[in-house]
């Protein structure tokens, strides 16, 4: 059956940011190669050495996956949104507090029809989010 698994581009913060996510959500990064360390290095985008080729994040079963931009070609995030749901209010709120920092939030934690409270944000990397806990009904 196949998976569906999210890949993000960042300008340079990828390392930063899947630090910052593994550290929020719990999951483990299983990957992290610098375009100088592909197999073929002499391939590299000029100026992107020390940028991320590829970094994977594993949570519960799921990957999420990044990468950087190679040098100059960075193209703002926009029409999606990461979500995360917790079975209670606590850690979602928790995880929420923990994107906000630097962020904007779009839409405060609150109570909502499937959920004992919701919020979305957008973090200090320009990665929205989704955050539910406490659901009423369980995710489709």
């Amino acid at each position: 059956m196949p998976m569906l698994d999210s890949y993000l581009f960042f300008d340079g913060n990828c390392a930063e940011a899947m630090r910052f996510y593994e550290r929020v959500t719990g999951g483990k990064i299983t990957a992290m190669m610098k375009y100088s360390e592909s197999p073929a290095p002499h391939q590299c985008p000029a100026d992107s050495e020390d940028r991320i080729m590829h970094a994977s994040l594993l949570l519960d079963g799921r990957n999420l996956m990044a990468s950087d931009s190679p040098a100059g070609q960075h193209k703002p995030m926009g029409g999606f949104a990461l979500s995360l749901w917790y079975d209670t209010e606590a850690p979602a709120q928790k995880a929420f507090d923990a994107l906000k920092e630097g962020g904007t939030v779009v839409m405060p934690m609150g109570p909502t029809f499937w959920a004992k409270t919701f919020g979305m944000l957008t973090d200090r990397f320009g990665t929205s989010w989704m955050v539910s806990g406490g659901m009423m009904q369980p995710p489709q």
